[in-house]
């Protein structure tokens, strides 16, 4: 007998009492999530997981900790956002069918951005004769796991509770090897609610090995050394290797082993902007001889230009003829089955399929056997770099000081405004940078410091309440540089953050529009010569201008604003970071103008 006295993160306690001797299919289910690990379940609740929600309360005591939320996207998106941190999944408990359509595309985004999620589902009885009339009908598939299929690593439907422990177990595995990703399992619900009439034994799948990361060959290593070593302007392209803060820096200790300059797409902060090596921003792969990506999704990306202003999205190479190029990650093993988020196969001299934790050292220790002497030529290599480093920061802060004082303010007048409020603080920044403002004004020293770049629309909101979830109790300021359109499409994250106490600072990127879809629109005007004046049209979202103060106070949120003139930001985001540091979520409505709008007016 269980007797349950652990609280909800907030609202009433659980009702004081003792769990049946009985067991339930369900109950295992809990015992495996608690096993590998799992802190957390974000759900909106669904009938066919009745007996796994009461199993998490009752038999669990509310382990793992249940977050509500108000759609599956949020649940999904919140999951992603801790993993992102964390590097272990949490799970996200979607209802059959439906549950699961509502949140296949967060899904999708959680499997482009390589993170390890567990997603629970739940089905109909499969056993038809169990079935309500028509709402388990409609609400189950032959395989549910048919509608994801294509962008997770792996699904399963167990088909008895004895197959539950392996099941879960290969799960788990699959989602947190590398290259990570999301894994759906589905449990039909006459399993779950199915008495047993003896135990079933999960330590066997807890005491199983995971799996050890990839070491490189060793011979490909010394290749790529010895084209590093003796390469005149060697490059480094590195976009995820952030994810795992030791890998970021045996990055940068071989960067400044090989005196190379080094670009940041930015999938997760891998190397610190203020780097004297960090070239981020600059033309460094024109003159390369030798390019290194590390831990780069899509290569062809970073080393081809497309030509935006062609009306035939023509593309040309960014390294020079002749250039070596040498890939180096995981990349090669992704899972894309449906997507074609692979990208234009790019052409390489030298593929080393590896772990960069492992890789890296080795890199950096078959470097130092060859590039002994030879330091005054690195040492000039480094200093032209920083002089050029100083250049492309020297730019950016030329170009942030323009419009300073315009009103509505500008992305960079933004940014800064909200880094004077929160230099001071251990911070951390979540998705979005203000159009790399963030990247290029703030200090980002470590890979915390910011869990990599938005993704798509509908999942920013969520994933930073993840990241927020990751850190709540550690004094950490989390800053969430909130989109308009993004947040329009999930408020109900809002009620969840204020439920579960996530101290979270949303500075709302707010233009009115969907400003993205609007330069394209702009662009095919452009091309065929209709009115570019016009583009607004199905892109503005300004009247009615929304009151999203007024929405984030309603969900029991500090929240301030619109606030358009600069001046008043400020002190409008030093009131809200005093409500974070408290314990509550707060809210700055900020204005930042729509740049199109200035050539027509």
């Amino acid at each position: 007998m269980t007797d349950l006295i652990d609280r909800p993160a907030s609202g009433p306690a659980l009702v004081a009492g003792s769990y049946p001797t009985q067991r339930y299919g369900s109950d295992v289910i809990v015992d495996l999530l608690k096993g590998f690990g799992i802190e957390y379940a974000a759900l909106n609740p669904g009938a066919t997981y009745r007996g796994l929600h009461d199993s998490i309360v009752n038999y669990g005591g509310n382990k793992p900790e249940m977050i509500l939320c108000t759609h599956e996207e949020i649940a999904v998106s919140i999951a992603h956002g801790y993993a992102k941190v964390t590097g272990k999944p949490m799970a996200a408990i979607v209802h059959d069918v439906v549950g699961m359509l509502h949140a296949a595309m967060t899904i999708y985004y959680a499997y482009v951005d390589r993170v390890p999620l567990i997603i629970v589902g739940a089905t109909g009885p499969l056993d038809r004769t169990k079935r309500r009339p028509y709402i388990d009908w409609i609400h189950s598939a032959l395989v549910n796991g048919n509608a994801v299929r294509d962008y997770v690593k792996w699904d399963d439907q167990p088909a008895t509770v004895a197959d539950f422990p392996a099941s879960f177990a290969r799960a788990y595995r699959i989602a947190t090897t590398e290259p990570a990703g999301p894994v759906y399992i589905c449990y039909d619900a006459g399993l779950q609610e199915e008495k047993l009439a003896a135990p079933v034994n999960v330590d066997a799948v807890l005491r199983g090995a995971l799996p050890s990361p990839v070491q490189a060959d060793p011979r490909a290593i010394d290749r790529a050394a010895e084209w590093l070593a003796a390469a005149e302007r060697p490059v480094i392209v590195t976009e995820f290797t952030g994810r795992h803060p030791e890998a970021s820096a045996q990055l940068v200790a071989l960067a400044e082993l090989l005196a190379a300059p080094v670009i940041d797409l930015n999938g997760r902060l891998s190397f610190p902007n203020r780097h004297p090596l960090n070239l981020t921003g600059g033309n460094a792969l024109a003159t390369a001889d030798v390019v290194l990506g590390v831990d780069v999704a899509d290569l062809y990306r970073p080393l081809n230009e497309l030509d935006r202003e062609s009306v035939d999205r023509t593309k040309r190479p960014r390294i020079p003829a002749g250039c070596r190029v040498i890939d180096l990650g995981l990349m090669e093993l992704r899972t894309a089955k449906w997507s074609e988020d692979l990208g234009q196969l790019q052409p390489v001299d030298l593929s080393i399929v590896a772990d960069t934790r492992l890789a890296l050292p080795a890199l950096i220790a078959a470097l130092r056997e060859r590039v002994r002497g030879g330091d005054a030529v690195r040492a000039s290599r480094r200093d032209r770099i920083a002089t050029v480093h100083r250049e492309i920061h020297d730019h950016w802060l030329e170009e942030a000081a323009k419009d300073r004082d315009a009103i509505p303010m500008t992305p960079a007048r933004l940014a800064s405004e909200i880094w004077s409020v929160i230099k001071d603080e251990d911070w951390v920044l979540t998705a979005n940078t203000a159009e790399d403002q963030a990247l290029r004004l703030w200090d980002m020293d470590r890979p915390e410091r910011h869990a990599g770049r938005a993704m798509g629309t509908s999942t920013q909101i969520g994933t930073s309440l993840g990241i927020a979830l990751a850190y709540r109790g550690s004094g950490k300021v989390v800053v969430d540089i909130q989109p308009d359109g993004d947040l329009l499409y999930d408020p109900g994250a809002l009620w969840t953050a204020a439920h579960d106490r996530l101290p979270i600072l949303v500075v709302m990127y707010n233009n009115r529009a969907y400003y993205n879809d609007w330069e394209h629109q702009i662009r095919v005007a452009r091309h065929r010569g209709t009115p570019e004046g016009n583009a607004f049209l199905g892109m503005d979202v300004s009247d009615p201008p929304v009151d999203f103060a007024m929405l984030a106070r309603s969900f029991g949120w500090h929240a301030e604003g619109p606030v358009e003139d600069p001046r008043s930001a400020r002190p409008a985001l030093e009131r809200a970071l005093a409500e974070v540091k408290a314990g509550r979520p707060a809210l700055v409505d900020t204005i930042v103008r729509k740049r199109p709008l200035r050539r027509y007016r």
